[in-house]
């Protein structure tokens, strides 16, 4: 493991714990170098997902793509970090808990807005501008006139 630091690829294990009900091993790790500390999360892999893109390809599923796109529409709210990962356990539980391997950007994509849109409307309105590529400010006010008609 690179030490986030210093990127030294010596450490030590200090504490080890599992969380998410045994699904996730937490790792508390201390830097041979710098003498830092450090966590690593292990997520046990049941299934490689693959995700359908919109133009046509197909990736593998990347649970930190999808904590970056939710953590960049939360900027600078009042949303702690926890609250955030909680949300990506959330949304992560739903697509696995479907049949088959693939899942579509889009149903992804719409998890998310549903959950942002329960948990605060400005990170809600930042990632719908991005996900529905709004074209113009017509489009934009229209998805702000629905949220406010709620």
């Amino acid at each position: 493991m690179r030490c986030p630091y210093c990127g030294h690829e010596e450490d030590r294990v200090v504490d080890t714990r599992p969380i998410k009900d045994g699904m996730v091993i937490r790792r508390r790790r201390e830097c041979l170098s710098c003498h830092k500390r450090f966590t690593t999360y292990e997520y046990i892999s049941t299934i490689e997902l693959m995700v359908a893109k919109n133009d046509g390809r197909i990736e593998p599923y990347d649970r930190e793509k999808l904590f970056n796109g939710i953590a960049a529409a939360c900027h600078k709210r009042p949303i702690p970090t926890k609250r955030l990962e909680a949300l990506v356990d959330e949304i992560e539980e739903k697509i696995m808990s479907r049949q088959g391997r693939e899942v579509t950007s889009k149903y992804i994509g719409e998890l998310v807005m549903e959950k942002l849109k329960e948990l605060d409307e400005v990170a809600y309105i930042r990632f719908a501008s991005v996900y529905r590529k709004f074209k113009d400010i017509n489009e934009f006010m229209q998805s702000l006139k629905s949220l406010l008609g709620e």
